[in-house]
């Protein structure tokens, strides 16, 4: 790890001041992420401003009705919270299928959108990488790629977005609220992370100096019809070869409403709003839902077949709709967040 100078903040303002005060700066939250980071030698900045002080891990409410999440709260604050429990279990139920107790403990809101991909090139100082090292190459476009995306892809990276956190926010169509240089604004989280493009060193739209302050979660947080369905190699903390979170708003036997994205897929949480339409003044049906899997993956591309690739996510993906669905329709989800089947292709 390489040395760095260090400021603790106390306010948002005075965070922005100092980090955009210092060349090669870099925010320091939870540092779940950013100190692994710094240990592999992927990340090595000369200066980190601590957000500890900062007092941004209320959780309150909104007039409208919402939910509005600080960006210091911890992950286990948020999922344990009881208006998150309560109004958007949803939501607490992702948190809880992700990283490990201590984790959750340690690492905050803000943090968890901002984390970086676990592509194994991105970690492998020997491995060609775009998003490490631009104009380098991507080697999963022809190597073991098995964690790899297979939605949004481009030539330039096929790395995925690992929170499980953020597939919720998508569904739930939360709001981030951030503070730069130029003052405050807000951004829709559809917005938030990138497609890789020939950029994929840029995982978000944060512009320079930015600060997650707080996540904003609308009124409707889908409490009865709901599900978030993780598949993975073994049956803990373990990240997703496909997640689905799903949010129904139903009258009678009917959908009214329909949200749902995609972890594990793609370089961001995958929503496919065309799709949720179909869903929308429709009964649920085995068929209904089969041809909503089918239009979230008629653009996959898989990268290699067998048990290294990746090309049976999008299979394991169509099947993961199908049953989330069903399950949101008849609230038969899995209380306990480890509880998934086994998701070998």
């Amino acid at each position: 790890m390489n040395s760095f100078t260090l400021t603790q903040a106390t306010a948002a303002d005075e965070a922005v001041r100092d980090l955009t005060s210092h060349d090669g700066a870099a925010y320091l939250g939870g540092g779940t992420n950013l100190v692994d980071l710094m240990k592999y030698n992927l990340e090595r900045p000369s200066h980190l401003t601590s957000l500890g002080m900062l007092p941004l891990a209320d959780i309150t409410g909104l007039p409208d009705g919402g939910l509005r999440l600080g960006a210091l709260a911890t992950n286990a604050d948020t999922a344990w919270h009881p208006e998150v429990e309560k109004r958007y279990p949803l939501l607490s139920q992702t948190i809880l299928a992700g990283a490990t107790p201590q984790l959750r403990n340690a690492a905050t809101n803000g943090g968890n959108l901002n984390q970086r991909t676990r592509c194994y090139y991105f970690y492998d100082l020997a491995a060609p990488c775009n998003k490490r090292e631009p104009g380098t190459g991507c080697s999963a476009l022809t190597g073991p790629n098995r964690v790899c995306g297979v939605l949004g892809t481009s030539d330039s990276c096929i790395a995925t977005q690992p929170s499980d956190m953020c597939v919720a926010l998508a569904a739930l169509e939360a709001v981030v609220r951030v503070q730069g240089p130029d003052g405050e604004r807000t951004i829709k989280f559809q917005d938030y992370h990138r497609l890789p493009g020939d950029q994929p060193e840029k995982d978000n739209t944060l512009k320079p100096g930015e600060l997650v302050t707080a996540i904003d979660l609308p009124a409707e947080g889908y409490a009865d019809h709901f599900v978030y369905l993780k598949l993975r190699d073994r049956s803990s903390y373990a990240f997703a070869l496909v997640s689905v979170a799903v949010g129904l708003k139903m009258n009678g036997d009917t959908i009214e409403k329909a949200r749902f994205a995609l972890g594990g897929v793609a370089h961001k949480p995958w929503r496919d709003q065309a799709a949720e339409q179909l869903l929308e003044g429709q009964k649920p049906s085995p068929d209904l839902f089969r041809q909503v899997a089918a239009k979230v993956f008629a653009e996959a591309k898989g990268y290699g077949e067998g048990s290294l690739h990746n090309s049976f996510k999008i299979e394991l993906g169509k099947r993961a709709i199908v049953r989330a669905l069903k399950q949101a329709t008849e609230m038969q989800y899995e209380v306990n967040p480890n509880a998934f089947l086994n998701s070998n292709p």
